[in-house]
């Protein structure tokens, strides 16, 4: 790449689907992705943590608070289980000058992430499902990345599937107006000052044990209200450790990385600078240039979100043990998302676990359900008296 090439950086790739792409992306299909590019933290350490769980808005005693912690069922601090993401979010693999939306996510959680803990994914190419019309974008295409999380004993801590839509930037383009709402949002100061009520009057279950016995199938779950999404909630999650695919970086090491991959990067019009492709979610030109109406939020972030309301639910004695979310709108700058759900069963697993199976839900002021869900958590059982 040379400085005399004249369309360097002035847009977002804009490729096709082709027959050598399709074939190139199947001969793809088990392979083990490179991750060095894209981990942020190996370490689970006190800060790290903190600095995760103030980027995603959750103080839960259980991740911040030492003497807490100390008294609590791991008697350590230990990591929101969605701290996964501050290790290693995700990876990006071919589909050449193609755009991207994070779709569907599937986690199955399997121990957790206590202080002190070397943390080491391993991310594989599982292939993807045959092109298909969409009236969304037109032709797009959904891939899969298997992405695994292991301590340092060799425990596995996390499977994630990662499900991305693949699309032509230019027919995301042309359909953006049919998707055109009010943005930002025409919020009023009494309905500002409703929704900070609401979220100042949160306060996680804590030490308070949420037994399995007096769960009712119909039960709902405590609503967590994330917003205003305003542009320092996006900064705080990146400074967080989570942004992935690849890590962000300025001037001089940016550049060298732009001039090896040109269309990782664009010129943005107002300020002249390269932005990477991941400036879709704090900057409005790059979005729009995605197909989408303005900034909006990350896939991962909203299902962090999502964990949250499901740890604020069962107390520092309950466990996630498994979440499924789909991303079905943009959360845009300015959109308030309220989390909830409700029991939908209940049962002893082949584990021998107390699971409580949750229909979940993101509704936004629109009210649009932007991630539909189920989750499965395990919570403590009451002794049985002789």
């Amino acid at each position: 790449m040379t400085t005399t090439d004249t369309n360097f950086g002035k847009e977002l790739a804009t490729g096709k689907f082709t027959d050598q792409m399709l074939t190139d992306m199947r001969n793809l299909i088990g392979t083990e992705l490179r991750t060095d590019a894209c981990v942020n933290n190996e370490y689970a350490t006190r800060l790290a943590i903190l600095r995760f769980a103030e980027g995603i808005g959750d103080d839960n005693p259980l991740w911040t608070d030492e003497a807490y912690a100390a008294a609590g069922p791991y008697a350590t601090i230990v990591a929101p289980p969605s701290f996964i993401f501050a290790c290693l979010g995700s990876v990006q693999v071919g589909w050449r000058g193609l755009g991207g939306f994070h779709a569907e996510t599937d986690i199955t959680f399997h121990a957790p992430i206590r202080v002190g803990d070397k943390i080491t994914a391993r991310v594989w190419f599982d292939g993807f499902d045959d092109p298909v019309e969409s009236a969304f974008g037109g032709r797009r295409i959904k891939d899969y990345l298997r992405q695994e999380y292991w301590n340092g004993d060799g425990q596995l801590v996390a499977r994630f599937i990662c499900s991305r839509m693949r699309f032509e930037r230019g027919e995301m383009q042309k359909r953006r107006g049919s998707r055109a709402i009010e943005l930002p949002h025409p919020w009023t100061e009494e309905q500002l000052a409703a929704v900070e009520e609401d979220i100042l009057a949160e306060s996680p279950r804590g030490a308070q044990p949420r037994y399995w016995e007096d769960v009712r199938i119909g039960d709902e779950l405590d609503t967590i209200t994330k917003g205003p999404i305003g542009l320092t909630d996006e900064i705080a999650y990146v400074a967080s450790g989570a942004a992935p695919i690849p890590r962000l970086s300025a001037h001089g090491v940016a550049l060298r990385r732009y001039r090896k991959h040109p269309k990782w990067a664009f010129r943005d019009p107002n300020t002249h600078a390269l932005e990477p492709v991941y400036s879709v979610h704090y900057n409005d030109y790059a979005a729009r240039l995605q197909g989408a109406q303005v900034a909006y939020d990350v896939g991962i972030q909203r299902t962090c979100w999502q964990i949250h309301s499901l740890t604020h639910w069962i107390g520092d004695a309950g466990r996630v043990k498994a979440v499924h979310g789909q991303y079905r709108a943009h959360v845009y700058l300015s959109d308030v998302v309220r989390l909830g759900g409700a029991v939908v069963g209940k049962e002893i697993d082949a584990d021998g676990d107390a699971v409580i199976h949750l229909e979940t839900r993101a509704i936004n002021q629109r009210d649009q359900n932007c991630m539909p869900g189920t989750a499965t958590v395990v919570l403590p059982r009451r002794e049985v008296q002789p």
